[in-house]
């Protein structure tokens, strides 16, 4: 059996509680746990950005509820707060939505990884995208940034040992295209996925908004 094939095949799998240094050092655990812990900590990321989608659901449900009725008592100040609140809601829930289906879309890419330029060819996009989750959540999910971080620290070392032992040659232009290129589709799917799980608001609300601000200018 080869060298990578012994480091691959071995199936010790570091704990959760392990230093992220400690995890990715080649000479500490072989590529493919390292890749498993990857994957479950994408995968326990993705829950939380369905949690968190899920109460943006709910707020959505509230705050239009009030935009209605403040239509209906005649109030178009308050009529016209709510609906601002709700459009901010609902971009929100756009990115975390968006963040989610392209996290999903890395943990499937990792999991079918099998190859030592597999891995140099999967782990240089997913980074990207990672990177732009990151920005993207921060503000949402305060809480997600270290781990995010230690994500992308797990998958930078992974990245690190696998280009040295292959001696492939890492090419970011082509993978940042890669990247950019998941996140638009991630951004599709979401966009899809808001115009069918939530109602446009009523016409004379909409109205109330200044033209940037409307609800159908956060799927622009």
């Amino acid at each position: 059996m080869s060298h990578f094939a012994s480091r691959w095949n071995n199936e010790k799998t570091p704990g959760f509680s392990d230093k992220v240094k400690e995890v990715i050092r080649a000479d500490k655990e072989p590529v493919k746990p390292k890749l498993e812990l990857a994957v479950r900590q994408i995968k326990t990321q993705i829950v939380k950005l369905d949690q968190t989608s899920g109460k943006l659901k709910s707020r959505d449900a509230n705050i239009f509820n009030s935009v209605v009725l403040a239509l209906q008592k005649h109030d178009q100040q308050h009529a016209t707060v709510y609906a601002n609140e709700l459009a901010e809601v609902r971009k929100m829930n756009k990115m975390v939505t968006q963040s989610k289906l392209a996290l999903e879309q890395i943990a499937l890419r990792l999991n079918t990884v099998s190859e030592l330029g597999d891995v140099v060819v999967t782990l240089t996009p997913a980074m990207g995208v990672i990177k732009n989750i990151q920005s993207g959540v921060m503000n949402i999910l305060p809480e997600a940034e270290h781990e995010i971080s230690e994500i992308n620290g797990l998958l930078s070392g992974i990245l690190v040992d696998a280009g040295q032992m292959g001696g492939h040659n890492i090419n970011f232009e082509n993978s940042s295209a890669e990247s950019r290129q998941i996140m638009d589709e991630a951004s599709a799917i979401a966009e899809e996925k808001m115009k069918e799980q939530f109602p446009d608001l009523p016409s004379a609300a909409d109205s109330l908004l200044p033209p940037k601000n409307k609800i159908e200018g956060l799927f622009e």
